[in-house]
């Protein structure tokens, strides 16, 4: 790391609640990747969002909101959520100002449904039965021409892991907000049910995904053959499909080239000021 270069900071907010999981290292993968291939001064901090109510102040750069267990609904009200909701006020009002040093934040999965419940973007509910594996996402809209999905297939393969979801987008409220939904779960031509909304465009700093960006292959393979992963997605899609998305998990157009593509290139947005002083040094 050249500590002579200016220090980039970015925030992860932990909203795991200290259940274990494999998101967090996934997020540490990728900064670090995008560290060492850019030669950045880029450092990270972890927040324990839930777990201990904390959250970062404004000196960051860019923020990564995690993915997290529960109901995106029964946490309304918390000390914790006040202040999540507190900081993305303040930074809400930062990107409304005159400075050009615009915070730009990624939200995933339980991020995703709480700013959906934040802004009244759709219902959110449980799923009839939990979504998980490799599973394709379509690009709708205005999604064609979104930075962050440059470089991706339509559709592309990622993630998907949630009890939760959030549906039946309030199109009015949409246009009110100014806001763009990019992203729409798999179809289902043989189930009479609505698509889940996964991705949005809140602003032109604030991006989100309902599905997990962050899932590096090698993890995710291990979390499949795990007994009760395994037995769960059979159950859910059959063994036909689960075959298949263990095969998938090998195709590096897949799961390896999302993982490469979406947080980076939203990496690209946020400090896309630094690269360009650098290469006017």
């Amino acid at each position: 790391m050249n500590t002579n270069k200016p220090e980039i900071k970015v925030a992860i907010l932990d909203l795991y609640d200290g259940v274990a999981n494999e998101g967090m290292r996934g997020f540490r993968e990728i900064l670090e990747r995008y560290r060492t291939q850019h030669n950045l001064n880029l450092t990270y901090k972890v927040f324990d969002v839930r777990g201990k109510a904390e959250v970062p102040d404004m000196g960051f750069d860019a923020y990564i909101s995690s993915g997290g267990p529960g109901s995106p609904l029964d946490s309304e009200g918390s000390v914790w959520e006040r202040n999540y909701f507190n900081l993305i006020d303040k930074l809400e009002d930062h990107n409304l100002g005159n400075s050009g040093d615009k915070k730009h934040v990624f939200f995933v999965c339980h991020s995703f449904q709480l700013m959906c419940r934040k802004y009244g973007l759709g219902e959110i509910s449980t799923r009839r039965s939990p979504s998980f594996g490799v599973l394709p996402v379509h690009i709708v809209g205005e999604g064609s021409r979104e930075q962050v999905f440059q470089g991706l297939s339509d559709p592309f393969y990622t993630v998907d892991s949630r009890s939760w979801q959030v549906i039946n987008p309030d199109e009015s409220r949409f246009k009110e907000l100014g806001m763009q939904l990019v992203a729409l779960e798999k179809e289902r031509p043989y189930v009479d049910l609505p698509r889940a909304m996964m991705a949005i465009r809140f602003s032109p700093y604030f991006f989100a995904t309902q599905f997990h960006p962050e899932a590096d292959a090698h993890g995710m393979s291990l979390l499949l053959q795990r007994d009760d992963k395994k037995a769960d997605v059979i159950s859910e899609h059959g063994e036909a499909k689960y075959n298949e998305m263990l095969e998938r998990l090998e195709d590096p157009d897949k799961i390896v080239h999302t993982q490469h593509t979406i947080i980076p290139n939203f990496l690209d947005e946020a400090v896309l000021k630094y690269q360009k002083l650098e290469a006017g040094a």
